[in-house]
Parts: C-alpha cells; sequence; structure tokens
C-alpha cells in the first residue's frame, strides 16, 4: 500500500462521490481537498492542472483528496449549478476529516470553477486553515462573499489568462489586501494562460514554494 494513490468513492448528497485519495504515513499530517474545474466544460478530477496539486500536496506528506462532483465520471447525480457542487465539497471534506481526525492543519485547492467552490467552503468551514485558488473567475463569478476572507491564501493566475481581464484579479488582490489579519499572495505566472497550457512547471514551482513556506509556520 505504500504511496498508493487508491480510488475511493465517498457518500454525497446526491448518490455517491467518486474521488482519488493518498493518506500520508505521517500521523497528524496536513490534509488537503483539491476541487475539478467546471463539469460542464469538460472538467473532471483528472484535469492537469487539479493532478499537479494534488501531486504537489502528495510530495508535502499531505493527506489528500481529489474528487468528481456530480454527474462527472463515475460520480452520481447530475450538474446543479454550485449549489450542489458545494455540498459535495463538503461531503469530501467531511470524509477526509473522518479519516484523518488527527490532522494539523485543512487545506482546500480548486482550479477556475473549482477555485470558487473552494472559495465557498472556507466561508463555511472554520477549520481551513489554508486556501490555494488556481485561475479564479471573478468576471464570472461573484467573489464579494469573501468579506471577510476569513483565512490566509495564495492565488495563482496567468498573466495572459484569455477568459479573465487582469483588472478583476487585480479588483479581487486590492479588496483582500485590505483585509486586516490574513495575507492573501497573489503570483502571477508570466507566460501562462487560464490553463496554464506550456506553464505547469511554473504553477507547480509557485504551489510548491508557498506550502512549504506555510507548513513551516504552524
Amino acid at each position: 500500500m505504500d504511496n498508493k494513490i487508491l480510488e475511493i468513492f465517498i457518500p454525497g448528497p446526491a448518490g455517491r462521490l467518486e474521488a482519488k485519495y493518498y493518506k500520508s504515513k505521517k500521523s497528524t499530517s496536513p490534509i488537503a481537498l483539491v476541487l475539478q474545474p467546471h463539469p460542464q466544460y469538460g472538467g473532471t478530477m483528472n484535469n492537469k492542472i487539479v493532478v499537479d496539486t494534488f501531486q504537489t500536496f502528495m510530495d508535502n506528506d499531505f493527506s489528500v483528496c481529489r474528487v468528481n462532483f456530480r454527474g462527472v465520471g463515475k460520480s452520481d447525480g447530475e450538474f446543479d449549478n454550485g449549489q450542489g457542487e458545494l455540498a459535495d465539497a463538503a461531503a469530501a471534506l467531511d470524509w477526509l476529516e473522518r479519516e484523518n481526525f488527527d490532522n494539523s492543519q485543512c487545506w482546500v485547492s480548486g482550479f477556475s470553477f473549482g477555485s470558487l467552490i473552494a472559495m465557498q467552503l472556507l466561508m463555511r468551514r472554520p477549520e481551513i486553515n489554508r486556501f490555494i485558488a488556481i485561475s479564479p473567475q471573478p468576471n464570472v463569478y461573484d467573489f464579494s462573499f469573501l468579506s471577510p476572507c476569513p483565512t490566509s491564501g495564495l492565488v495563482v493566475y496567468g498573466k495572459k489568462d484569455e477568459l479573465v481581464p487582469v483588472e478583476y484579479i487585480t479588483e479581487l488582490d486590492k479588496r483582500l489586501s485590505a483585509q486586516k489579519g490574513i495575507k492573501v499572495e497573489f503570483n502571477s505566472v508570466n507566460e501562462a494562460n487560464h490553463f496554464f497550457s506550456k506553464s505547469s512547471s511554473a504553477l507547480v514551482k509557485n504551489l510548491d514554494k508557498y506550502i512549504k513556506k506555510e507548513i513551516a509556520l504552524f
């Protein structure tokens, strides 16, 4: 069972949720949940950015889970415009916490649509210590619910994101950096588009550096 990524099914509100799970051998290891991009645009938990993020958490000795929202892959149910997907994410976090009740930290991460769900989950779950949002879309989704944002985190985006005009990211940065007591880092990757198509190694470096820095603080 060493270093084995398990295929599992988590009981969710609309039936079972297909997921991949890696359990760290270290007791009290931190936990992380990684959320997929938009199901209606071909997003799954096997999206490259989701897999790279999952792997980076694994490499840093987290117990980590990535999950297919309802109606994706072998998950039951059908797309529910974000509400059901948030309930799915909450069910996956419940499961992950039960499996790792002695965890030292709780992280949530998501790519694109997944970053919206991750941030909504963050607002409802005070135990989440850190978040990583990759290519959020504040031009498409309203992020004003992050007032105040309860915890520090990282936002990574591509300078050449063809789906999100940079002024929307700048506006979000301004709003979050005005909040006391937390620090949300905004890191841009110069040549990257929304999907980090040719910049995945730069993305992973960003994630790895942030994770290592923040783990050391706890």
